[in-house]
């Protein structure tokens, strides 16, 4: 079978913390401007009910796409594991 490996890895959880954090942070700012930007662009156009859900779904998905890489990054600069 498989032997233990020498080099365990150990969660650090400060840094899992502060990104998690930063990312509750930077989400509702960005999530909340998904959505307003949403309703403020289909009102400018005058794209009605449906346009603005459209508008804030487009909008939301690339939320996602900011927070993701807002995640990855931050992981890079704060390691989430490390060798003990």
């Amino acid at each position: 079978m498989n032997a233990p490996s020498s080099s365990s890895r150990q969660i650090v959880w400060p840094s899992v913390v502060t990104v998690i954090s930063a990312a509750i942070l930077i989400g509702a700012e960005v999530f909340g401007a998904a959505f307003a930007g949403g309703w403020a662009l289909a009102i400018l156009f005058g794209l009605g009910d449906q346009g603005t859900h459209i508008l804030q779904a487009v909008l939301f998905a690339l939320g996602v796409l900011v927070m993701t890489a807002f995640v990855r990054a931050a992981q890079r600069v704060e390691p989430f594991t490390k060798r003990g």
